[in-house]
């Protein structure tokens, strides 16, 4: 084994530590702390702010998914005692309750939770963050994510986060005409040394040419106009309104797992989890900050 002078090492530690600070920098977002807050949800009241958030019913059904939206305090929830929460947080959780769908067609056997800001909460460009801590329970589809006000997926789709309930993974996306469904605009994010039963912050950093999906911080996806725009138009420049909702079982979990029965994409396993009530996803807070200066 050749023999280094301890010396020599030293000094070249200390040359090269500027250079990896530089390059640690390259891949994260400057501080959000240093940006202008233009919208916040920090989830601290004990109830649901009407004033930046819609509650969907049950009319609304996609993707074979295995639930009926409810708005209720059983599927729409708040909690002062979660731990690791920075205060209060926001609980949406599935519940068996077999006979309340009213839409004959489904007739499902689960209600749930999904609140939008349309109309109330809307944005272009910016960074979009949440801490969220979901659960370990295959088939159950959890997301936070961003839509367009028109026609889907004409105005843009961002999934900043979901979840299958493999805790090992999170998915991000685009969609947009000519890259919508089986989108090629995607990324599986692997968790090293954490998974996401923990408490996670999922960020997107939205600009005019390309949205960086960052997880804690760290970059985990970059999609620019350049790589869009080989499969279709640009429509990331118009303004989204915020979704969190959790759903459960339907296309993509059956997609990932094959598991068809009892419930598409949803095993007895995750059931016999919801009739006992341990599975839900909770948010710690939303933010969302005004763009990056362009000057």
């Amino acid at each position: 084994m050749r023999c280094i002078d301890p010396k020599l090492a030293l000094m070249a530690a200390i040359l090269l530590m500027p250079l990896a600070a530089q390059a640690h920098d390259a891949s994260a977002s400057p501080p959000a702390e240093a940006r202008k807050l233009v919208f916040a949800d920090e989830f601290n009241a004990g109830a649901l702010d009407r004033g930046h958030w819609n509650v969907v019913g049950m009319d609304f059904w996609v993707n074979e998914e295995q639930q009926a939206y409810l708005d209720s305090p059983d599927t729409v929830q708040f909690a002062d005692d979660i731990a690791g929460a920075d205060g209060g947080a926001l609980v949406l959780r599935p519940v068996y309750r077999p006979g309340v769908d009213t839409l004959k067609s489904r007739k499902a056997d689960f209600i749930s939770g999904r609140i939008n800001s349309l109309g109330k909460a809307e944005f272009t460009y910016g960074r979009v963050e949440a801490r969220i801590k979901l659960p370990d329970a295959e088939g159950v589809w959890p997301a936070f994510w961003m839509l367009g006000n028109g026609q889907w997926p004409d105005t843009g789709e961002i999934d900043i986060m979901e979840s299958v309930g493999e805790p090992d993974w999170i998915g991000v996306a685009l969609h947009g005409p000519g890259y919508s469904g089986e989108t090629p605009m995607v990324n599986k994010h692997f968790f090293d040394g954490t998974d996401a039963t923990a408490w996670h912050t999922y960020a997107i950093e939205w600009t005019k040419d390309a949205i960086l999906f960052e997880l804690d911080g760290r970059l985990i996806y970059r999609a620019t106009r350049p790589m869009v725009e080989f499969y279709g138009k640009w429509r990331f420049d118009t303004p989204k309104h915020l979704i969190l909702n959790f759903a459960l079982g339907g296309i993509y979990p059956y997609k990932t797992s094959g598991i068809a029965k009892p419930y598409k994409g949803l095993p007895r396993a995750t059931v016999d989890q919801i009739k006992a009530g341990t599975v839900a996803m909770y948010v710690d807070w939303v933010r969302v900050y005004e763009p990056l200066s362009t000057k």
